[in-house]
């Protein structure tokens, strides 16, 4: 199923991307779909079958939005690492703002994100050490 366009609509306005300029719904949607989380009822979205994991049944599809509007601003931030500030003709250009703008952008959405949990398995041919 993945990413709604609801959801795609409300990543694209955390990243202030609002047409699919830089970004098409299924570049978005990859990247919401990179973040799944545990849903309303506690569902893991992931469980392990043979050794193998897949998508638990039960899950409802869940996304960490904020981390997937982080992503884009990182992605901005990289476009954008290599331009300098310069003095020209009497004025100056500070270029190097955008960088700046656009790492605030992602600490800031990194920082609301839910805390999320992972299971660890341990394997099965590991050995205890007791």
């Amino acid at each position: 199923m993945g990413a709604t366009a609801d959801q795609i609509m409300q990543v694209r306005r955390m990243a202030a991307e609002l047409d699919d300029t830089n970004y098409s719904d299924s570049d978005i949607a990859e990247i919401i779909e990179r973040h799944p989380m545990l849903d309303e009822q506690g569902a893991e979205p992931y469980e392990i079958i043979n050794k193998v994991p897949v998508v638990n049944s039960d899950w409802i599809e869940t996304y960490e939005l904020n981390l997937s509007a982080s992503d884009i601003w990182e992605h901005k931030a990289a476009s954008v690492a290599s331009l300098y500030d310069f003095q020209a003709d009497g004025g100056s250009y500070t270029r190097s703002q955008a960088y700046t703008q656009a790492l605030g952008m992602a600490k800031f959405y990194r920082s609301r994100a839910r805390l999320n949990t992972i299971r660890l398995y341990k394997k099965p041919d590991e050995t205890s050490n007791s």
